[in-house]
């Protein structure tokens, strides 16, 4: 019949546009700030630091490589090298950020900076309320605005952040593994060095070595030589 289709797609519009008004899951308006949707898992806005433990300067991840500064395409990472060492999550020494800046104003949210950083210092946020009244100093994160804890990273991307941990304690297990095994090699050749150094020596003479036929207390007998 001519028109059947007509009239079925505008059942489907007419379905929709009732349901829209009860079904809570098809509401599109949503009363906001009071009520907010939910963002998904892989939402992103702007770059912020994470930090182990309690203290943001003791725990923090970043190693100010400065990867992040070079391969950001709107150049809006600013970061200074520090003067000495603090140890990190596998214990080793490393330099940290005396500065860290971020000029959100500038940054276009491409997540080029979580994707090229090494040590999984720095991801990607989902707060987006950031307004503010003036346009420049304000919009300037510093390193104090951007450091977040690990557990707020788990609250904002908790598949993700599972995946970071369990990624960081492999490697902190393998440089423990690593660190064991050169430790009990050391240690070995330390007790073969000692072990050779209590042995006697013991002195050949020229004697012994062509094989004496004298007996002990005795001269060895004189050789004679054919003219």
């Amino acid at each position: 019949m001519i028109g059947t289709g007509i009239l079925k797609g505008m059942a489907v519009t007419l379905r929709n546009f009732a349901g829209s008004y009860f079904d809570k899951e098809r509401l599109i308006t949503v009363q906001y700030p009071e009520e907010r949707n939910p963002l998904p898992e892989n939402y992103r806005n702007f770059p912020f630091l994470i930090f182990d433990g309690n203290d943001p300067h003791a725990g923090l991840r970043c190693v100010a490589c400065q990867i992040c500064e070079k391969e950001c395409p709107p150049q809006c990472i600013y970061i200074i090298k520090s003067k000495d060492k603090k140890p990190d999550y596998v214990g080793k020494p490393q330099f940290y950020p005396a500065v860290f800046d971020i000029d959100i104003s500038v940054c276009m949210s491409c997540q080029i900076c979580v994707e090229v950083c090494p040590f999984e210092a720095i991801k990607m946020d989902k707060d987006f309320e950031l307004s503010k009244r003036e346009r420049f100093d304000n919009l300037l994160f510093r390193k104090e605005q951007l450091s977040r804890s690990n557990d707020y990273y788990h609250k904002i991307h908790p598949i993700e952040a599972t995946a970071v941990d369990k990624n960081l304690a492999d490697a902190a297990a393998a440089a423990e593994a690593k660190k064991k095994t050169a430790a009990e090699a050391a240690a070995k050749v330390a007790a073969a060095k000692a072990a050779a150094a209590q042995a006697p020596s013991t002195v050949i003479s020229p004697e012994s070595a062509a094989g004496s036929t004298s007996t002990p207390g005795e001269a060895p007998p004189e050789t004679t030589t054919k003219s």
